[in-house]
């Protein structure tokens, strides 16, 4: 019996350590209740769209060219008066007033994309700088609309990610496979959608996050076929100017 007592320890101390590697395994760090993330990336990324929507030629917008920039500011700083710093709690009306400006800024920018591709189809365009540089602008605005939109509706969206982090999550992100890999504290935020919604649009396809909800393969879905057209055909008509 003696000889066989100190073998009981040893494989207490195993148990025990297999027992926090799973609780660690279970709870990672992005399950965890944390700070709210910051408003100023996601603010940052709409100040952007709007500057380019400014910048588009006026038969890709609607008259006057200033109106739909000039609400879309006024939305945006009234979200960033609501709440200027984190978004550290969920909130039913700055939640709505963050989807319409979304909302707006997406249906905006739809329409000068329809305008775009309505005019290659009918031969329009003869300067092909200006043409790539029009496809960009709108190319980057429906970018950052899509990113914008993985972000609110992830997991509920940011202050829902806060108050109730054990959500299933729509977007598999690399970090919550490897949570061993994690440094403490770390959750989704802006930036990590923003990346989302880049590859999604330069691949045509997912690349390191995978969509696991539906809506979430049908919007990854649209923007793929969004982003294709509008490059094909742009470059397309530039080549053939150019030739």
């Amino acid at each position: 019996m003696d000889a066989d007592q100190p073998s009981v320890p040893r494989e207490r101390g195993a148990a025990a350590d297999l027992v926090g590697w799973a609780a660690k395994v279970v709870d990672p760090a992005w399950r965890a209740v944390a700070d709210g993330e910051s408003r100023w990336p996601a603010t940052i990324a709409i100040a952007i769209a709007v500057a380019l929507q400014l910048t588009l030629p006026l038969q890709f917008t609607i008259r006057p060219s200033w109106g739909i920039p000039a609400i879309e500011i006024a939305m945006g700083v009234g979200l960033i008066i609501s709440n200027p710093r984190r978004i550290d709690r969920f909130s039913v009306p700055l939640r709505r007033a963050s989807l319409l400006l979304i909302g707006v800024l997406t249906a905006t920018n739809s329409w000068s994309a329809f305008k775009l591709v309505r005019g290659l189809l009918h031969g329009e365009g003869h300067d092909p700088t200006r043409l790539l540089a029009t496809g960009g602008a709108i190319w980057l605005t429906n970018m950052i609309a899509f990113a914008l939109w993985y972000w609110e509706f992830d997991r509920g969206g940011p202050g829902r990610r806060i108050e109730d982090p054990s959500r299933y999550p729509d977007f598999l992100f690399p970090q919550m496979q490897s949570p061993e890999l994690v440094q403490p504290g770390w959750g989704s935020s802006f930036v990590d959608y923003l990346y989302l919604s880049f590859t999604n649009a330069t691949a045509f396809s997912p690349t390191d996050v995978l969509p696991m909800s539906r809506w979430a393969k049908l919007t990854m879905m649209l923007q793929s076929a969004v982003s294709l057209v509008t490059v094909a055909l742009v470059i397309a008509r530039a080549v053939n100017i150019l030739k």
